[in-house]
């Protein structure tokens, strides 16, 4: 079901595509240009964008604003938006479940060996905790329905203690809450129909005001 849901996210945003383009008056590209030259384009931009302003956030304040599970995120948010996983309910809750599993397990398995910088790579706690933690963020996702799966990155990240006080923990659900405020704005201004907090079941392909047919998901 879930790679029924990216592949129909991932079909409507190109059938968008026309839509986007006439919006910032670039619908002229679709003749010179493939459109999934057209659309990479808009990941780059997009991804570069976002992540570059957590970045600048990360530098001008010394808090994890960005970290590695991110980038899966954003790639997501830009690639497929309409896929159930980007939806924002998805995102948020799942990324928070990450990261109370892999506190947990920290927690119970690693909190009193040293530090990750000071012992970096696995040992005997931290293959326990990494094992807890995934698997039961990937329950916890399974039983409530919302599947994001770079949270299963977010969750070996704190569990292993590479990133694991408290204090940093909320800073990091902050910026999967401000990553997913731009990618709101910026795939409504492109013209995409990406959901204010969850997907429809019954969402439409998104259309072109003014031409038939164009509104039906195409694969290239």
């Amino acid at each position: 079901m879930d790679k029924q849901n990216d592949a129909d996210g991932f079909h409507t945003s190109f059938t968008s595509l026309p839509a986007l383009l006439a919006r910032i008056r670039l619908e002229r590209l679709l003749k010179h240009f493939p459109s999934n030259v057209i659309w990479a384009i808009y990941v780059f931009i997009n991804g570069f964008v976002s992540i570059g302003l957590l970045a600048l956030l990360a530098l001008f304040t010394g808090s994890p604003f960005v970290f590695p599970s991110l980038g899966p995120t954003a790639y997501l948010f830009f690639f497929s938006p309409l896929a159930e996983t980007a939806s924002p309910r998805n995102t948020i809750l799942g990324h928070a479940i990450g990261l109370i599993c892999g506190y947990g397990a920290f927690v119970l398995s690693v909190a009193t060996s040293p530090p990750f910088g000071v012992l970096p790579g696995v040992h005997g706690p931290r293959v326990l905790a990494a094992a807890l933690s995934l698997s039961a963020t990937g329950a916890l996702m399974a039983l409530f329905r919302v599947s994001h799966p770079p949270a299963g990155a977010t969750t070996l990240i704190v569990s292993l203690g590479i990133i694991s006080h408290p204090k940093d923990l909320v800073i990091i659900e902050i910026a999967v809450i401000l990553l997913t405020v731009q990618a709101l704005v910026i795939n409504r201004l492109a013209g995409l129909p990406y959901p204010f907090w969850q997907n429809r079941e019954s969402a439409e392909p998104a259309r072109v005001p003014g031409k038939s047919g164009v509104g039906s998901p195409q694969r290239l």
